[in-house]
């Protein structure tokens, strides 16, 4: 009762400050999230009046995008809520060509006449916009898909459950981690449904239901004598999944070469929270690194975040163009690299692919915001650069007449443009263990989780670090390390890769709230790996305590 009472007494407290402001929309109750929305009939009625007022106004090209944004967030700390937060943003975006410009406009007027002005409006501002155009805009050709629909498949709909139990579950693993030894901790779940309907005048109504969920963490422990204190986060991983990703099954826990349980498709997060405890008061009295070189073991949750920088960012399309260079800055992977067909981005072993489609996913849908169907391509393929990430008005920059299929637009009321997919590092061919590679390694260590980092405005230059850090010695794990951080150039990094376990090891890290764009919209993405070598790295001590 205690506790049901915190989360009906819960206010607007810290713990919204979380939340990028571009997620929140009306302020709804918990079980408002179940409401059903329109029926597709409805959407595509709605749709038509855009689509057809968008032609008759001299439109060459016209899409309509009518979305339902629901959000769940529930924060807490040690045995308090600070806050529990549901929201509905609903409405309709049109996007236009008129004389060979886009246009846009949305509203949250949802009416025949609501969208018959936002679409005027689209069209007036691409006939304005096009007085300025120095060259038309060309799209790719897309197949026209009629009425279609993609649903996340899920087990347990987070709508479903009880806030009370969400709440129950972060609150005991709380207590979990203070009875292991943590001073203090903080839990957050975030979960999120967009129910999106896209249609175009290319010939496709698409109604997509997607699902997405993270559970996080971040415990702390004192030495209160020493005046010191360590810090945890949670090695859980966003997912394209419902709620069945907290349940915590023994059949998806993968062990670590240092003793402690990995995750997969299932997230247990009372027991990732005492195990969180632990290490952060082992940190206290941990060595601090030798700075040097180090043959580098990184796990996938790792991985995942220099994946993401060094890789996803840089091979999106309009970065190396220069459209990002004002807000984000470059890419290192120019297009004459990419043109000379050999520029070796990393060893032989490198795959690395762009995958719409993989299943428990933050990027899975079945077709992206500009009414693509979704697919796999190739990215790196055996350590060259071989594509980047396009759309369909970028594609024919490449000589490519086939979009990518990564657009999105984190709102109806937002534009779409090209979105980093889930970019991810095939698993090693042959089969090889973790504790295959760890017993290789002479002197290096092993990194899991991810830390804070730091990479130039061209994606080259970085320093990465990471949640814990193992010294391996003569193909053991030795004892725990503080203060790592490793430095290395995209380039440099990736050609180090020496070896990469095998699928069995495989496991999906993700980015929930990744930021592009002006004015800035965020999407959700993920990154998956098998655990993988890189020898020589240059290992800096980030505590100068040595």
């Amino acid at each position: 009762m205690k506790r049901r009472n915190f989360v009906q007494l819960a206010g607007l407290g810290a713990g919204a400050l979380m939340v990028p402001s571009a997620m929140m929309g009306n302020n709804i109750a918990a079980e408002a999230l179940l409401e059903p929305g329109l029926d597709i009939a409805t959407k595509k009625s709605l749709a038509d009046v855009a689509l057809n007022t968008a032609r008759s106004l001299g439109a060459s090209y016209a899409d309509a995008r009518i979305g339902r944004y629901l959000n769940q967030y529930v924060f807490t700390r040690e045995d308090k809520v600070q806050n529990v937060v549901n929201t509905e943003s609903f409405g309709i975006g049109v996007r236009v060509i008129a004389n060979g410009t886009w246009g846009f406009a949305s509203t949250n007027d949802v009416t025949d006449a609501g969208i018959k002005k936002a679409t005027q409006q689209a069209v007036s501002i691409a006939k304005a916009n096009s007085k300025i155009q120095t060259e038309p805009v060309t799209l790719a050709p897309v197949e026209a898909h009629g009425e279609v629909s993609w649903k996340t498949p899920i087990v347990k709909d987070f709508r479903e459950v009880p806030v009370s139990e969400k709440v129950e579950l972060l609150l005991d693993a709380n207590a979990a981690a203070m009875n292991a030894g943590a001073n203090f901790v903080n839990s957050a779940l975030f979960m999120v449904n967009e129910q999106k309907y896209f249609a175009s005048t290319d010939g496709s109504y698409i109604d997509q239901d997607i699902h997405r969920i993270w559970p996080t963490f971040g415990v702390t422990a004192i030495d209160r004598e020493a005046g010191k204190f360590k810090s945890r986060d949670a090695l859980s991983a966003p997912m394209g999944m419902g709620y069945e990703y907290m349940d915590g099954l023994d059949s998806e826990k993968l062990k670590s070469p240092a003793g402690f349980n990995l995750y997969r498709n299932s997230y247990d997060i009372i027991e990732d929270a005492t195990t969180a405890a632990k290490q952060a008061k082992e940190m206290l009295t941990a060595e601090s690194v030798m700075p040097g070189k180090y043959d580098l073991v990184l796990e996938p949750n790792h991985l995942g975040l220099t994946i993401h920088e060094s890789v996803g960012h840089p091979l999106e399309l309009d970065r190396v163009l220069g459209y990002e260079a004002n807000y984000a800055g470059t890419s290192f992977a120019t297009l004459d690299k990419w043109k000379a067909g050999d520029f070796k981005y990393g060893s032989d072993i490198v795959n690395i692919v762009a995958d719409k489609t993989q299943p428990h996913s933050l990027g899975a849908v079945g077709y992206d915001d500009e009414g693509v169907k979704t697919k796999k391509w190739d990215l790196i393929r055996n350590g060259t650069l071989v594509n980047y990430e396009a759309i369909r008005d970028q594609v024919s920059i490449l000589g490519q007449n086939e979009s990518h299929g990564c657009c999105y637009a984190q709102s109806w009321n937002d534009v779409q443009f090209q979105r980093m997919p889930n970019v991810s590092l095939e698993p090693g061919k042959e089969p090889y263990s973790v504790e295959e590679m760890i017993k290789d390694v002479e002197k290096g260590i092993y990194i899991a989780g991810r830390g804070s980092y730091s990479i130039d405005q061209q994606r080259y230059n970085f320093q990465f670090g990471g949640t814990v850090f193992y010294e391996i010695k003569d193909g053991k794990i030795v004892g725990m390390l503080n203060d790592v951080a490793y430095q290395s150039n995209t380039q440099e990094f990736w050609n180090s890769c020496a070896k990469i376990c095998d699928e069995k090891d495989y496991r999906l890290f993700g980015s929930f709230f990744d930021g592009k764009g002006q004015p800035s919209q965020v999407s959700a993405v993920s990154h998956g790996s098998s655990t993988a070598r890189f020898n020589g790295a240059n290992v800096i001590n980030t505590g100068r305590s040595v």
